[in-house]
């Protein structure tokens, strides 16, 4: 998940920063709370859409990947 999420992570940290340096002398708060909470809004949803995709990928791979206990078919039947 991390390695999967960590340019994700950096455009969070980026626009977290660009918020609080956009932000007026005096209104840090103010000015950067609804900037923040909406990255933090689109990062949670990229989130668990990677966390999604990562675990389907995983169950694809389980379902179809060849099983050590696999038996080879018997053709005489």
């Amino acid at each position: 998940m991390k390695a999967a999420l960590n340019a994700d992570i950096d455009r969070l940290l980026e626009q977290v920063a660009q918020a609080i340096n956009n932000a007026k002398l005096g209104r840090i708060i103010n000015d950067s709370e609804e900037p923040v909470r909406d990255a933090n809004a689109e990062f949670r949803q990229r989130l668990y859409q990677k966390a999604l995709d990562l675990l389907q990928n995983k169950q694809l791979q389980e379902d179809f990947s060849p099983s050590e206990k696999r038996t080879e078919p018997d053709l005489a039947k």
